[in-house]
Protein backbone atom coordinates (compact mmCIF):
# COMPACT_ATOMS: atom_id res chain seq x y z
CA UNK A 1 0.00 0.00 0.00
CA UNK A 2 2.88 2.49 0.52
CA UNK A 3 3.12 5.01 -2.30
CA UNK A 4 -0.55 4.56 -3.17
CA UNK A 5 -2.13 6.54 -0.34
CA UNK A 6 -2.39 10.30 -0.31
CA UNK A 7 0.61 11.93 1.30
CA UNK A 8 0.21 13.53 4.72
CA UNK A 9 0.39 17.32 4.89
CA UNK A 10 3.29 18.64 6.94
CA UNK A 11 2.78 21.88 8.85
CA UNK A 12 5.10 23.57 6.32
CA UNK A 13 2.98 22.34 3.39
CA UNK A 14 -0.20 23.45 5.13
CA UNK A 15 1.28 26.92 5.75
CA UNK A 16 2.35 27.13 2.09
CA UNK A 17 -1.16 26.20 0.99
CA UNK A 18 -2.73 28.78 3.30
CA UNK A 19 -0.34 31.48 2.05
CA UNK A 20 -1.22 30.61 -1.55
CA UNK A 21 -4.93 30.71 -0.77
CA UNK A 22 -4.59 34.10 0.96
CA UNK A 23 -3.61 35.66 -2.39
CA UNK A 24 -6.82 34.58 -4.13
CA UNK A 25 -9.96 36.66 -4.47
CA UNK A 26 -11.83 33.66 -3.00
CA UNK A 27 -9.42 33.45 -0.04
CA UNK A 28 -12.06 33.17 2.73
CA UNK A 29 -13.99 30.44 0.92
CA UNK A 30 -10.83 28.55 -0.05
CA UNK A 31 -9.46 28.67 3.50
CA UNK A 32 -12.69 27.04 4.74
CA UNK A 33 -12.43 24.36 2.04
CA UNK A 34 -8.88 23.42 3.04
CA UNK A 35 -9.59 23.49 6.77
CA UNK A 36 -12.68 21.28 6.43
CA UNK A 37 -10.30 18.62 5.15
CA UNK A 38 -7.33 19.15 7.49
CA UNK A 39 -9.06 20.21 10.72
CA UNK A 40 -12.29 18.20 10.44
CA UNK A 41 -11.21 15.23 8.32
CA UNK A 42 -14.07 15.57 5.86
CA UNK A 43 -14.17 13.73 2.54
CA UNK A 44 -14.52 15.67 -0.73
CA UNK A 45 -18.16 14.54 -1.06
CA UNK A 46 -18.90 15.81 2.46
CA UNK A 47 -17.22 19.16 1.85
CA UNK A 48 -19.25 19.52 -1.35
CA UNK A 49 -22.52 18.58 0.34
CA UNK A 50 -22.34 20.76 3.46
CA UNK A 51 -25.16 23.21 4.13
CA UNK A 52 -24.94 26.19 6.46
CA UNK A 53 -27.39 24.38 8.75
CA UNK A 54 -24.72 21.73 9.36
CA UNK A 55 -22.21 24.23 10.76
CA UNK A 56 -24.51 26.63 12.63
CA UNK A 57 -26.34 26.33 15.95
CA UNK A 58 -30.05 26.88 16.62
CA UNK A 59 -29.52 30.65 16.74
CA UNK A 60 -27.76 30.67 13.37
CA UNK A 61 -24.29 31.31 14.79
CA UNK A 62 -21.26 29.27 13.75
CA UNK A 63 -21.57 26.21 15.97
CA UNK A 64 -19.08 24.16 17.89
CA UNK A 65 -19.90 20.96 15.99
CA UNK A 66 -20.17 20.01 12.33
CA UNK A 67 -23.23 17.85 11.72
CA UNK A 68 -22.31 15.66 8.75
CA UNK A 69 -25.73 14.50 7.55
CA UNK A 70 -26.24 10.89 6.51
CA UNK A 71 -27.25 12.07 3.02
CA UNK A 72 -23.81 13.57 2.30
CA UNK A 73 -21.67 11.00 4.11
CA UNK A 74 -20.21 7.89 2.53
CA UNK A 75 -22.52 4.89 3.00
CA UNK A 76 -24.97 7.10 4.90
CA UNK A 77 -22.60 7.29 7.87
CA UNK A 78 -23.32 10.76 9.18
CA UNK A 79 -21.62 11.96 12.32
CA UNK A 80 -20.82 14.93 14.53
CA UNK A 81 -17.31 16.39 14.42
CA UNK A 82 -16.30 18.94 17.07
CA UNK A 83 -15.19 22.12 15.33
CA UNK A 84 -11.50 23.04 15.52
CA UNK A 85 -10.96 26.67 16.61
CA UNK A 86 -9.06 27.56 13.42
CA UNK A 87 -11.90 26.24 11.26
CA UNK A 88 -14.51 28.00 13.38
CA UNK A 89 -12.71 31.33 12.94
CA UNK A 90 -12.42 30.76 9.18
CA UNK A 91 -16.14 29.97 8.97
CA UNK A 92 -17.00 33.12 10.95
CA UNK A 93 -14.90 35.26 8.62
CA UNK A 94 -16.38 33.62 5.52
CA UNK A 95 -19.95 33.86 6.86
CA UNK A 96 -19.70 37.65 6.98
CA UNK A 97 -19.29 37.77 3.19
CA UNK A 98 -22.01 35.40 1.93
CA UNK A 99 -25.66 34.54 2.56
CA UNK A 100 -25.83 31.93 5.33
CA UNK A 101 -28.44 29.72 3.77
CA UNK A 102 -28.20 26.68 1.51
CA UNK A 103 -24.88 25.23 0.35
CA UNK A 104 -21.88 26.21 2.45
CA UNK A 105 -19.67 26.27 -0.65
CA UNK A 106 -22.02 26.87 -3.57
CA UNK A 107 -20.92 26.48 -7.16
CA UNK A 108 -19.77 29.86 -8.49
CA UNK A 109 -21.57 29.03 -11.72
CA UNK A 110 -24.92 27.63 -10.57
CA UNK A 111 -25.21 28.46 -6.86
CA UNK A 112 -26.07 24.82 -6.16
CA UNK A 113 -23.95 22.37 -4.20
CA UNK A 114 -20.54 21.65 -5.64
CA UNK A 115 -19.94 18.19 -7.00
CA UNK A 116 -17.41 16.05 -5.14
CA UNK A 117 -15.27 15.96 -8.27
CA UNK A 118 -15.06 19.76 -8.25
CA UNK A 119 -13.65 19.63 -4.71
CA UNK A 120 -11.17 16.92 -5.74
CA UNK A 121 -10.04 19.06 -8.69
CA UNK A 122 -9.74 22.15 -6.46
CA UNK A 123 -7.26 20.27 -4.27
CA UNK A 124 -5.34 19.01 -7.33
CA UNK A 125 -4.86 22.59 -8.53
CA UNK A 126 -3.89 23.91 -5.08
CA UNK A 127 -1.30 21.20 -4.43
CA UNK A 128 0.09 21.57 -7.94
CA UNK A 129 0.48 25.33 -7.43
CA UNK A 130 2.53 24.84 -4.26
CA UNK A 131 4.52 21.86 -5.54
CA UNK A 132 3.09 19.39 -3.01
CA UNK A 133 3.71 16.16 -4.91
CA UNK A 134 1.73 13.12 -3.82
CA UNK A 135 -0.92 15.24 -2.10
CA UNK A 136 -4.58 15.01 -3.04
CA UNK A 137 -8.03 15.82 -1.69
CA UNK A 138 -7.56 12.91 0.70
CA UNK A 139 -4.30 14.27 2.19
CA UNK A 140 -6.07 16.54 4.66
CA UNK A 141 -8.31 13.69 5.80
CA UNK A 142 -5.34 11.33 6.28
CA UNK A 143 -3.48 14.07 8.15
CA UNK A 144 -6.46 14.68 10.43
CA UNK A 145 -6.91 10.97 11.20
CA UNK A 146 -3.18 10.35 11.75
CA UNK A 147 -2.78 13.35 14.06
CA UNK A 148 -5.94 12.43 15.97
CA UNK A 149 -4.70 8.86 16.47
CA UNK A 150 -1.28 10.03 17.66
CA UNK A 151 -2.80 12.45 20.16
CA UNK A 152 -5.80 10.39 21.29
CA UNK A 153 -4.19 9.18 24.51
CA UNK A 154 -3.26 12.74 25.53
CA UNK A 155 -6.93 13.76 25.56
CA UNK A 156 -8.32 10.57 27.04
CA UNK A 157 -9.64 9.39 23.69
CA UNK A 158 -9.21 6.02 22.03
CA UNK A 159 -8.79 4.76 18.49
CA UNK A 160 -12.55 4.10 18.57
CA UNK A 161 -13.10 7.85 19.01
CA UNK A 162 -10.90 8.51 15.99
CA UNK A 163 -12.92 5.93 14.04
CA UNK A 164 -16.16 7.74 14.93
CA UNK A 165 -14.73 11.15 13.96
CA UNK A 166 -13.62 9.69 10.62
CA UNK A 167 -17.01 8.12 9.97
CA UNK A 168 -15.55 4.66 9.39
CA UNK A 169 -17.63 1.56 10.03
CA UNK A 170 -14.61 -0.51 10.99
CA UNK A 171 -11.53 0.17 13.05
CA UNK A 172 -9.44 -1.62 10.41
CA UNK A 173 -10.30 1.07 7.86
CA UNK A 174 -9.28 3.78 10.31
CA UNK A 175 -5.98 2.02 11.00
CA UNK A 176 -5.25 2.00 7.27
CA UNK A 177 -5.32 5.81 7.26
CA UNK A 178 -2.82 6.22 10.07
CA UNK A 179 0.75 6.92 8.98
CA UNK A 180 3.45 5.21 11.02
CA UNK A 181 6.32 7.16 12.56
CA UNK A 182 9.64 5.30 12.78
CA UNK A 183 11.11 7.83 15.24
CA UNK A 184 8.15 7.32 17.56
CA UNK A 185 8.49 3.55 17.18
CA UNK A 186 12.15 3.76 18.24
CA UNK A 187 11.26 5.89 21.27
CA UNK A 188 8.48 3.48 22.19
CA UNK A 189 10.74 0.42 22.02
CA UNK A 190 13.48 2.22 23.96
CA UNK A 191 10.98 3.05 26.72
CA UNK A 192 9.95 -0.58 27.26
Amino acid sequence: MPGRQAKLLSEATLRRALRRIAKRKTALRDRVTLLLSVRAGLRACEIAGLDWSMVTDAEGRIGRVIHVADRIAKKGGGRRVPMHAELRTALRDYSRTVPRVGPLLPSMRTGAHLRANSVVNWFVVLFSEIGAEGCSSHSGRRTFITHAARRAHQSGASLRDVQLLAGHRSIEVTQGYIEGDSDAQRRLVASL
